[in-house]
């Protein structure tokens, strides 16, 4: 034990006037109860040393002096209030004037710590020193005097750098008021209690409690009992659960960081390293989930730099039917051929070595890997201080694999399914009524319907220009190529055999090069001329190659390379139409975030020969967000640019394209809102209502249409038709067309033009503008 001053008001004037005074008069009375309360031997105990300290004829107050003159007692004093079992050399104990920042006795370990740990005590502000003795005052008084416990904290938490690990380590102050009484020098006020918990929310409690209940109304003696214990590890732990409940997907790197070092704090090391690899599974096969968290040595053995998909599910399966903990000193001592894992492990200079398992609900999340670079090293009661936080990372992992299974989901929805995010609303909705109704009446099957009123509908058409034509062009081609090829086989065949059969296969051959030169094929020809060129012909041929060697070779030359040469046009003009396609889809793609921040839209794209969209927008598709004329005039004026963009990147792509192709630009401008519902059957939105079906057949049967009194098409390459009705459904887009005509990406002709009657619609009209090259 040791009896030093250390008095911290000298280093922190606070200000505060307290009247406190040492006195062991509260631990005898403390003494006298538990005497009395006390059926074990444990009130002799108690008996002998109240009778040292009556003994001592002690004054009720003590000046410090007269407190160390009676050390023999302090003695007593700590074996008294101290665990039996406790041994002096490891207790963090130490006695205080009353509430004051004055120590005055204690064990050796404590003032060890104390003096160690100095600095992190006096690099407090003062306000925020004093802010702290204020509230430990108060939480006293509060509860003497007013029976009200308090919020306000008892103990202090402190943290410091470890000079030789660089790592913060945390320990507690306990402040134990037991032998202190406080009386009150005067009548107190009265308190209101609502007030004083509007001031601890708003944390101005202090400054309140001053006003109202200053502290010279008190005077306080006795002696403070402290402890200091050291919570390095439920710090770390605490502080890895925080992580997992404020982090976001966005701040994954800072994430991981955090946690690696609330590790490294949590074994007392800053040489070991920490690496996450959760296992995230789709179809419940396991799959790369590019999740890297800390060294990211784990990514690097069983990442997809290392492995393939295959190989990857191949031994993440095996390990999870199996999945032990690893540990070794050094792995380089370890039986490469036994763990081959190793081998990476070894090669990056790892020294020591340990994988644990994660488990989550009984389900395996992943593998935490603990390492060290060589020469350092660990051993297994290191290892085994990793325990207590497996837990908590067991849960950040599975946060990381429910992010994992969402965004496939999201995907899912956005690529393959009509449910968007900007309606997704609306199916959560009708998806908990059902559940609703169908709780109180098991019966019900069916659900609401899903429908959307009052929505402005927008289309536009990206088409390949004679798609069709080019299409039918390019399989002539390859076919007149083939059966060309193969004339010239069976020429040279009929100079080494003469028979009826050859001799057939050749009159056949020539009258589906006729038949092929001549005009268009039907489906079913084409179908005929396939046969006729890939099995009819190839086991004549093969059959010929048998019966005469000499044409073997010759043979075998044309199969190899009719097999190469198959459909080339048609593989040109495949190869065109998808990056066309692509390209397309790309943009819209990449447009949308941007589109959806003006107002929340329903927007589906549908792949023809080109690409075709709907939009719809409107104040049912957001209730919460009020909607005006002028999210669709944004709307109008996206979809316009967004065409002129589209035609000068496709007209950009032709020197890429084996087969040049094409684009031709539409837009079908409707003035009114309409109707739409989710159908069920097909899973997707359709409209409602006669009105706005004939809005739906419109769309189909303009994609061709002709200019009056000509056999000219309207839509054409390099240009937007905008197709409507009346003067008034165009009257938001001139300003529009006006204002890109200005910035030089429409020319400055505008066509006015009348469009042909099609079945059921009379009186259509169009605008035809031309997009300026970059």
């Amino acid at each position: 034990m040791q009896q030093l001053l250390i008095d911290f008001t000298g280093h922190m004037p606070d200000g505060l006037q307290i009247d406190s005074a040492l006195s062991f008069k509260p631990f005898m009375s403390f003494l006298r109860k538990r005497i009395k309360e006390e059926k074990t031997v444990k009130a002799d105990f108690f008996k002998s040393v109240l009778e040292k300290f009556e003994a001592a004829r002690l004054p009720d107050e003590l000046s410090i002096e007269q407190f160390y003159a009676n050390a023999h007692l302090l003695e007593y004093f700590y074996a008294t209030v101290s665990p039996m079992a406790a041994a002096e050399e490891n207790t963090l104990w130490a006695l205080w004037v009353p509430v004051q920042p004055i120590i005055i006795y204690g064990t050796e370990a404590f003032y060890t710590v104390l003096q160690s740990r100095k600095t992190a005590l006096h690099n407090k502000s003062l306000e925020d020193y004093k802010k702290e003795r204020i509230d430990m005052v108060y939480s006293y008084i509060l509860k003497k005097f007013y029976n009200y416990h308090s919020p306000l904290k008892h103990e202090q938490y402190n943290a410091y750098q470890n000079e030789e690990t660089g790592l913060f380590q945390y320990y507690t102050v306990h402040i134990n008021t037991d032998f202190i009484e406080a009386t009150a020098k005067g009548p107190l006020p009265e308190l209101n209690f609502g007030k004083l918990h509007a001031h601890i929310a708003e944390n101005t409690s202090s400054q309140y409690l001053e006003d109202i209940l200053p502290l010279d109304l008190f005077q306080f003696r006795g002696i403070s009992v402290s402890t200091i214990q050291d919570v390095t590890a439920e710090k770390a732990i605490d502080n890895i659960t925080k992580i997992r409940l404020t982090r976001t997907a966005e701040t994954d790197d800072v994430v991981y960081k955090n946690v690696i070092q609330s590790l490294k704090t949590l074994v007392c090391s800053s040489k070991i390293e920490f690496d996450l690899f959760p296992f995230v599974r789709v179809n419940g096969k396991m799959v790369y989930g590019f999740g890297r968290g800390g060294t990211g040595i784990l990514y690097k053995t069983w990442g997809d730099e290392t492995l393939s998909p295959e190989s990857f599910q191949r031994q993440a399966s095996h390990y999870a039917a199996n999945p032990n903990s690893f540990f070794s000193p050094d792995v380089a001592k370890e039986n490469i051929r036994e763990f081959s894992f190793l081998q990476t492990f070894v090669n990056d200079g790892v020294r020591s070595l340990a994988l644990i398992p994660v488990f989550h609900n009984g389900v395996l999340a992943g593998v935490l890997a603990m390492h060290t670079w060589a020469p350092d090293s660990f051993d297994e009661k290191t290892f085994a201080k990793l325990e207590p936080a497996i837990p908590a990372i067991a849960q950040l992992m599975q946060i990381y694999i429910d992010e994992f299974n969402l965004e496939i989901e999201n995907i899912i929805k956005e690529k393959f399914t009509s449910i968007q995010p900007a309606v997704q609303w609306k199916f959560n909705e009708i998806a908990w009524e059902y559940l609703y109704r169908r709780k109180k009446d098991a019966s019900i099957t069916e659900t609401a319907p899903i429908r959307f009123t009052n929505v402005y509908p927008l289309y536009g058409a990206i088409d390949i220009r004679n798609s069709t034509v080019e299409r039918n062009l390019a399989i002539q081609a390859d076919l007149e190529h083939q059966l060309t090829q193969l004339l010239g086989l069976f020429t040279e065949a009929q100079a080494v055999q003469r028979s009826s059969l050859l001799d057939g296969m050749v009159f056949t051959c020539k009258t589906w090069l006729q038949k092929v030169a001549g005009e268009q094929l039907t489906t079913t020809e084409e179908g005929d001329i396939t046969y006729f060129l890939q099995a009819e012909s190839v086991e004549y041929l093969q059959h010929l190659s048998r019966q005469e060697p000499k044409l073997k070779e010759r043979i075998d030359s044309y199969i190899k390379t009719i097999a190469e040469v198959t459909d080339s046009n048609k593989q040109a003009l495949d190869h065109s139409m998808t990056l066309l396609n692509n390209t397309i889809n790309n943009y819209l793609e990449s447009e949308q975030e941007q589109l959806q921040k003006g107002y929340p839209c329903y927007f589906e794209k549908f792949r023809t020969d080109g690409m075709e969209y709907d939009i719809y927008i409107g104040q049912s598709i957001a209730p919460d967000l009020p909607f005006s004329h002028f999210h669709l005039k944004s709307i109008r004026l996206w979809q316009l640019t967004s065409m002129a963009a589209i035609a000068r990147i496709t007209r950009a792509l032709l020197p890429s394209m084996p087969k040049p192709l094409r684009t031709t630009q539409l837009i079908f401008l409707h003035n009114n809102t309409i109707d739409i519902s989710f159908r069920t059957d097909e899973r997707k939105f359709d409209v409602e209502g006669a009105y706005n079906i004939r809005y739906e057949m419109i769309k189909k049967r303009i994609d061709k249409v002709h200019i009056r009194d000509t056999e000219e098409r309207l839509t054409q390459p390099d240009k937007i038709a905008l197709i409507y009705f009346n003067d008034k459904d165009v009257e938001d887009y001139l300003p529009y067309i006006y204002y890109l005509q200005e910035e030089k990406v429409l020319d400055a002709e505008i066509e006015e033009l009348k469009l042909e009657d099609l079945q059921g619609l009379t009186g259509l009209k169009a605008l035809r503008v031309t997009v300026l090259p970059e």
